[in-house]
């Protein structure tokens, strides 16, 4: 039996996709749950119609990414930090601290998406990764300055 799983279902499929299952399977466990509907033929023209829009909606995103992309190469934030000697932070720099300079230059740009491998502990120019869209990574001039 043709089912259009609604959600992702270990060791079935993912979200949409349209699988072959056993009919005692769709039956009993996908459809009282909610898994999955039937495979009709409006239901596939309706599935084709979604995966349409969320591909223009995908590209749509992936174009105003690249606006921003090209904003945030041009930027250079500059952090002051507390030193202790010549070099070493009290503290470190961190992905928050990071998002919140973002902020006040006008960019809301989660503390998720901005790929710091660790912590910022020295004064210096660091170039930071920051994810936009699964296929649009920015980076962004950092300035580590005593304060």
């Amino acid at each position: 039996m043709e089912v259009i799983l609604n959600k992702d279902v270990e060791k079935v499929g993912r979200s949409g996709m349209v699988v072959q299952v056993k009919e005692g399977f769709a039956r009993n466990f996908l459809f009282p749950h909610n898994l999955a509907k039937p495979a009709t033929a409006a239901g596939l023209k309706k599935l084709e119609q979604e995966q349409q829009a969320k591909s223009a909606q995908f590209t749509k995103a992936k174009e105003e990414s690249f606006q921003i992309k090209k904003r945030l190469s041009e930027l250079s934030l500059t952090i002051g930090a507390l030193t202790q000697g010549e070099e070493k932070l009290y503290g470190s720099i961190n992905t928050h601290d990071i998002s919140e300079a973002l902020k006040e230059e006008g960019f809301s740009i989660d503390k998720s998406n901005i790929e710091l491998v660790e912590p910022i502990k020295s004064l210096g120019i660091y170039e930071v990764p920051v994810k936009l869209h699964p296929e649009v990574t920015a980076t962004v001039k950092l300035w580590v300055v005593k304060k």
